[in-house]
């Protein structure tokens, strides 16, 4: 079913939000994947079976608040443009959401594999920041 003419929208907006708004920084994503960071540190720290139990919880809820803002950044924020001028940019934000995800920082509690996280989002960082200075 087709709508009438008159509800039909006449300008077509995306964000990462429901108001287009404009606000983009991978600084979201950097500040989640250093909570992951400090989260694995303190469970390699201490034995308790609770504290663990709740930092892994905690742990995989930030890794999937990195994959989301990482996924804001990559499909609302870059434009083919972007991608024209950095063409390894697909397979960064491709190896970044891996990193945060179960077979990276997500699903282990090695501080090394929210390291490798870090280094892809400040690889992103550098790329995004370069576009907004063009």
């Amino acid at each position: 079913m087709r709508l009438p003419r008159i509800l039909s929208p006449r300008v077509t907006a995306s964000a990462h939000c429901d108001l287009p708004c404009g606000v983009y920084d991978p600084a979201q994503a950097r500040i989640e994947a250093e909570s992951v960071k400090m989260i694995c540190e303190k469970y390699q720290a201490n034995t308790d079976p609770e504290f663990r139990t709740r930092a892994i919880l905690i742990k995989e809820q930030r890794a999937d608040l990195v994959k989301h803002h990482l996924w804001v950044l990559w499909t609302d924020y870059f434009k083919p443009p972007h991608f024209e001028k950095y063409p390894h940019l697909h397979q960064l934000f491709n190896e970044a959401t891996k990193a945060a995800g179960a077979a990276g920082a997500k699903g282990a509690t090695d501080p090394a594999k929210a390291d490798e996280l870090l280094q892809k989002i400040d690889e992103i960082s550098k790329i995004f920041w370069e576009t907004k200075q063009a």
